[in-house]
């Protein structure tokens, strides 16, 4: 096997997965599935000989092509599909029985961009199809957590601080709503074809069909059609937002992994003990502490989150920078840029639909950690209730209860709040038994449930039941 790059700095990539669907091998299939396409068209249309495209297909089966050798060729003509195109007709001549007729369905009247550009939305076409199948994966486990665990009280913070009480339920509910919001933009995108020859101005593919049926329009939906791309209005050569739309998607797509991912290495930390990954054999192990059972779905899922604001805004600068009717040099900075979040996007969305699906919950923990602020996590509801009960300085009476309670040690500040607040309010204006009603924490969830209700039916496509019907 010969020295490549197997994603050894990138485990979040590093999977045969991953690499069918992103790899070298996986674009350079693209570039000849396009070219095979474009064959069937001209054959279809009366503009190569029959049986070229047949010929064409068979040459345009990746396993005849040396990855490397195209790979350095490609340094030669500044992109891959110049060397590879060379390689490509010299086996549909070698498979030619038809007197050289295969060769005239190769290639005709198109340029290395429309090929290559082509061959980019056809892989992410499909690596987003596989990616979307472990989107769907992931929010159908949400949606089982947000119900299961409606009830289940935990914690809600703000800056880092104890805020209000929260539930469980609606937590996942709300990492749901990310993810299939990100997941519905996704797929709603065109991926569009690219057809424009040498200059965009599709006067080679004009001449080629001049006196048949065809038009250069309508062999470029025939091209998208075969390939299941969308038609595109004219060429878009340098007019880029094809490529920034979708690269703005994944990367939405990756901040939502990245927020699930954040929430769980802080929640999973020993002295928050609220949520735990899937234990897996071998997996989460120190190089040194063999205690430690360190949260690795959740930091890979962030290291891919982290880098996709970066390579979509390579594709804004690239786009910004299109210059002429072909450009240079900013064309070429989108490939890798492009590819990388494909990759991290499928990678990531492996790891978080294990994450979600095998996800350890511990409410005895969430209460552990609701009772540490008490009812001091209640302040805003009492003050609402129990201010009018004062006069005019209620809310003033009852801050001040607060900022005593702060003044003691955490441990004692549920005990001392409680005894302040009840010195505080007479007990023929407040009973115990409203008291111990306004302080309990359930009491004060609002619209907690709705919230969670609402999101789980807004996107029943991405929400589907263990019985493989979409809830709604």
């Amino acid at each position: 096997m010969t020295d490549g790059d197997f994603g050894l700095l990138s485990p979040v990539t590093a999977s045969p997965a991953v690499a069918a669907l992103t790899g070298d091998r996986a674009v350079m299939a693209a570039i000849l599935d396009v070219e095979a396409a474009w064959a069937a068209v001209l054959e279809g249309a009366g503009l190569a000989p029959e049986g070229s495209a047949a010929v064409v297909a068979e040459a345009a089966d990746a396993g005849h092509y040396d990855l490397a050798v195209i790979a350095e060729r490609a340094q030669g003509g500044a992109n891959p599909v110049i060397p590879l195109l060379g390689e490509l007709r010299a086996h549909v001549k070698a498979l030619d029985t038809t007197g050289g007729k295969g060769g005239k369905a190769v290639h005709t009247s198109l340029t290395s961009q429309d090929v290559l550009d082509t061959a980019l939305m056809l892989l992410a076409s499909r690596t987003v199809s596989a990616l979307l199948a472990e989107v769907k994966g992931t929010t159908t486990a949400l949606a089982v957590l947000a119900e299961q665990h409606a009830d289940t009280l935990c914690v809600g913070r703000s800056l880092t601080q104890h805020a209000l009480p929260y539930t469980f339920g609606l937590k996942a509910a709300q990492w749901l709503q990310g993810v299939a919001a990100a997941g519905r933009r996704l797929a709603a995108l065109g991926l569009p074809v690219q057809f424009g020859g040498a200059s965009g101005t599709l006067a080679s593919a004009s001449k080629l069909t001049a006196g048949s049926s065809s038009t250069p329009f309508s062999l470029a939906d025939s091209l998208a059609s075969k390939l299941g791309l969308s038609p595109a209005v004219a060429p878009w050569h340098t007019n880029r937002l094809a490529v920034t739309s979708l690269g703005d998607s994944l990367a939405a797509l990756l901040d939502s992994f990245g927020k699930i991912a954040s929430d769980m290495v802080f929640l999973g930390r020993p002295e928050v003990g609220e949520l735990g990954e899937p234990l897996a054999a071998g997996r989460g192990v120190s190089s040194a502490m063999p205690q430690k059972q360190n949260p690795v779905l959740s930091v890979l899922i962030r290291s891919a989150a982290l880098q996709g604001p970066s390579l979509a805004s390579q594709l804004h600068s690239a786009a910004a920078m299109f210059n002429d009717e072909r450009p240079d040099g900013a064309w070429h900075t989108e490939w890798p840029a492009l590819r990388r979040l494909l990759s991290l996007a499928l990678g990531a969305a492996f790891q978080l639909r294990e994450l979600t699906e095998g996800l350890r919950v511990f409410p005895e923990a969430m209460r552990r950690n609701l009772g540490i602020p008490g009812p001091l996590l209640l302040s805003e509801g009492v003050s609402a209730a129990v201010a009018p009960l004062l006069g005019e300085d209620g809310k003033q009476k009852l801050q001040g209860v607060v900022d005593e309670t702060l003044k003691a040690p955490a441990v004692q500040r549920s005990d001392t709040y409680r005894k302040l607040l009840r010195e505080a309010v007479p007990a023929d204006k407040l009973s115990d038994e409203e008291l111990a009603a306004l302080l309990d924490p359930a009491s004060y969830l609002g619209e907690a449930a709705e919230i969670s209700r609402r999101i789980l039916a807004a996107y029943p496509e991405f929400t589907v039941s263990t019985k493989g019907a979409p809830r709604g």
